[in-house]
This record gives structure tokens, sequence and C-alpha cells, in this order.
């Protein structure tokens, strides 16, 4: 079992608190503080919802939907859940699970409902009784999928239930914290002793590493001394955007500067000019995030795919690629940068309207016409299927995919939003 480390955010009136007790804000942009947690290489993000009222409990929702759209890590959304409804909503808001509280009855006799429907594996149950889960063991084990285990406060006591549990923490030493790890039953370390140690979690799961506990953290296949360096001991590295493939700089690394980087999670190189270790972003703030290094064919480059926080470029150009040299007009065929900019086209003709366009025809004539012209070029896709003509049908489901990206721009959804979900599931 890999053990996970955790944070979490108190969410109340569309601020992040500071626990289920204490409503003292400590961020008023939960977003951003996702995202921080985010690239501090944490497993996971369980997201506690506080709302009292049904106008904020929506309004956490969509911060909700925000916080699981900027993060790459999953969301467990948690707190205002009573029925099958709610369970829904936090899925659908791109939770990669949902929690029940146990504390409530409505929770214990909607759980098996909700697991029929979304399935076990997206169901955690919290709770502070553990009589309440030995009584319900059978159900427990049948369908849900994980325990969060709140107020965690007894270092010494070992869990009677032998099922994946998280433990929430409040402020504990950090070797106690490695200390749990050792129990096979705890699977995670939430609460505010993970909160307040964030930073500190590339090294803590080290020591885990360390100390014989399996943990996810970078770890290199390949090591140092099995690439091939330049007479300077440097090999080149290609960064690459890890979500749209854009490449966006060029530079070098020694054998210190890979070490770093597997060790922090941020790029690190050795500046040739300066002769000397460097983290990228250390003084413009505008780091970069690995997710993931790889060896080209001879191990004498490095491909680097990484979450790029602001520019790449130290001309403040996001990419140190644009300078044109020479430039031939093809069609292009990457799926990702068509679709894209046919619904750029299709956004700009919603803002700025151009007479004698079909687009503008459509958003003219409003909702119904573009559900309605959904609804045809869906039914030509059947028709063309039957007739078993593949020019056919990829000519009705360009049609199609048109149309919907008309009602993706009516409706504020990106391609990004749609894609997120895809890779959720």
């Amino acid at each position: 079992m890999l053990k996970q480390f955790i944070p979490c955010i108190y969410l109340k009136e569309g601020c992040a608190v500071r626990d289920l007790r204490d409503h003292t804000v400590i961020s008023e942009d939960p977003v951003a503080l996702a995202e921080s947690y985010d690239n501090e290489n944490c497993d996971a993000l369980i997201v506690f919802n506080l709302s009292n009222t049904d106008e904020d409990k929506e309004r956490s929702i969509d911060i909700i939907k925000a916080i699981a759209a900027g993060m790459d890590a999953p969301v467990i959304g948690a707190g205002g859940v009573r029925r099958m409804e709610d369970v829904k909503k936090l899925l659908y808001a791109g939770c990669k699970k949902a929690a029940l509280n146990w504390s409530k009855q409505e929770n214990i006799e909607i759980l098996k409902e909700v697991s029929d429907k979304f399935g076990a594996d997206k169901i955690v149950i919290c709770y502070t009784e553990a009589d309440r889960i030995a009584r319900n063991e059978e159900m427990i084990r049948k369908y849900a999928g994980e325990l969060i285990l709140l107020n965690f406060n007894e270092i010494e006591r070992s869990l009677e239930l032998d099922f994946p549990t998280i433990l929430s923490l409040p402020d504990v030493s950090l070797v106690k914290l490695i200390g749990l790890f050792e129990d096979d039953n705890v699977s995670g370390l939430t609460g505010n002793a993970i909160n307040d140690n964030v930073k500190e979690i590339p090294e803590l799961k080290k020591l885990c590493e360390e100390n014989g506990l399996k943990v996810n953290r970078l770890k290199a296949n390949i090591p140092w001394s099995s690439m091939k360096t330049m007479e300077n001991g440097l090999v080149p590295v290609v960064v690459q955007d890890y979500r749209t493939g854009e490449v966006l700089m060029v530079a070098y690394m020694d054998e210190e500067a890979f070490e770093r980087t597997l060790d922090t999670g941020r790029m690190h190189y050795h500046s040739r000019s300066r002769n000397s270790l460097w983290m990228k972003g250390e003084t413009s703030g505008h780091y970069q995030y690995v997710k993931s290094l790889f060896a080209d064919c001879d191990n004498d480059t490095i491909l680097a795919r990484v979450k790029q926080i602001g520019p790449a470029c130290h001309t403040g150009s996001r990419s140190c690629f644009f300078r044109t040299i020479a430039e031939k007009y093809f069609n292009e065929k990457n799926p990702q940068k068509v679709l894209s900019s046919v619904y750029e086209v299709i956004l700009d003709r919603k803002d700025n309207p151009k007479e004698g366009s079909y687009t503008n025809y459509l958003f003219d004539k409003g909702i119904d016409k573009i559900l309605k012209k959904v609804g045809e070029e869906s039914s030509e896709i059947i028709i063309a299927s039957k007739n078993d003509n593949k020019n056919e049908m990829v000519y009705e489901m360009a049609d199609f995919m048109y149309h919907m990206m008309v009602l993706m721009a009516d409706k504020g959804i990106t391609w990004e939003d749609v894609t997120d979900e895809l890779a959720r599931r």
C-alpha cells in the first residue's frame, strides 16, 4: 500500500479556514491554495464543505469544481452530504471520491445506494466514533473504499479495523508522522499536521522510502551513471509543457541538478555562465514542477515534462522558441490543436459577430436552435454508421463536433473542462 500525504482545505463562505472548529480564515483564495498544495507533490486533497446555507453550499461546489480542474492530484469531497444528489454533485464537480459523514444516520442509510450507483471505490467514510464502524463493518467492506478517521490524536492507539484508513491529525511532530505509517492500516495522513508541513512533503517521502515505506515520489529508473554526458559533464534537457506538449526551453543538467530535481520535484539545472546549480524560478518565481523525465534512445538527452508557472523564457515569452526562421503552410494534424483552433474561431464569432457567418446564425437563433442541430447531427452519425460508410461517418462526426463546440461556447464549457473529466475517468 502506498502511503499518502494528503493536505486538506476547510471551505466556508468562499474562504479556506483553519479547521472544522476553528473558522479563522487562512486564505481568501482556496483555488490558489489547492494549487500550491498540488505543486508540493501531495498525493490527494480533501476538501471539507462547511457551508451552512444552500446558497453558500452551491458556491462551495463551484469552488470545489475549480479546485479539481486545477489539480493533478485527486480531490476527495467531504461535508454537506445528506442524500444521493449531494454525492452526485461532488463527483460531477470533479472529485475522485465523495465522503459520507458517519455521525449522521442518513449517511449510513444511503451508503448502499450511492455505492451501487457510483462504485465503492468512489465512497469514503468519515468518522470519529469507532463503535459505529465496528457495528457496520460488513457493510463498509462491501460498499466503501476507504475510511477517514477525524481528529486522531491517540498516537499509540492501534486501529481496530483492518481497512485502508486516512488519519486526520492536529499538530504533531514529523517523527510521529512517519511512525504512524508503520501501521499497515494507515493509507494516508491529513489535517493540519500535513497542511502546516506541506513544503516538507518531498523530504518526508524520501524519509519514508529510506525506512522501507512505499510512497509516490520521483525515483530514477535510469541512474545518472547510465547517462552519457558531454565532455563538460552535462546533459542537455529539453523542457516541454506536460499538458500541451509545447517545447518551452532547453537547459543543461549535471549530476547534482539531476538529484536535486528528483528530491524536490522542481527542475534544477547547471548554469554554464555561473558554473553553479540553479533552480528554475528561484528569483523569478517561474518554477517548473516535474511531471516526468525521459531519456532518449542514446541516454544523452533528457526530456522533461513540467508544469510551468508563468513564462519559461527570460524575455517574458511563454516559450523560448518564438522566433520564426522559416515556415511552410501545412494542414495541422494534431487533434488537440485542431479542436482548440476551431473552438477559438467559434468563440471569436460569438464575441465579434461576422455578417453571413453560420456560427453567428446559430448564436442569434439561441439555445433551442443549437440543441436541435446537435440532436440532428447525432442522428446523422447513427444513420451513417448503419450504412457502414467510413467517409460518411467521418463527415457526420465532424459536423456533430462542430455543433457540439458551438454548444460548449454558448455554455462556457472549454475543451480543458471536457478532457480533464475524461482524464479523471
